[in-house]
């Protein structure tokens, strides 16, 4: 009866994983190793703003996509602007940033 249950959650975990990595792929990239590429980089960029005190992580959004990532949101300075898209860049597998930030007046 283990052994039945064992094999029943591996194969309901394969086909959860099946069907998420599909939508993947449907979305535009080139493959479901690209999409779980850019959700580690997003992930990462995001945890480097809420670890960085001149960022305010929650008001800047952040999408990847095939190592392109967008920065968009608001920032309450020039400088804060420039130092979340220095953060994006250096976090690995980054191509390329377009910051997208507005400065709130």
């Amino acid at each position: 009866m283990t052994r039945l249950r064992t094999t029943l959650v591996a194969a309901a975990t394969a086909l959860t994983l099946l069907s998420i990595t599909g939508c993947a792929v449907t979305r535009g990239q080139e493959t479901v190793g690209a999409y779980v590429d850019d959700t580690a980089i997003t992930t990462a960029v995001k945890g480097r703003f809420l670890d960085n005190k001149d960022v305010d992580g929650t008001s800047i959004s952040v999408e990847t996509l095939n190592g392109t990532v967008m920065l968009s949101g608001f920032a309450k300075s020039a400088k804060e602007k420039t130092t979340a898209e220095a953060i994006a860049r250096n976090v690995n597998g980054v191509k390329s940033v377009k910051n997208e930030i507005a400065i709130r007046p």
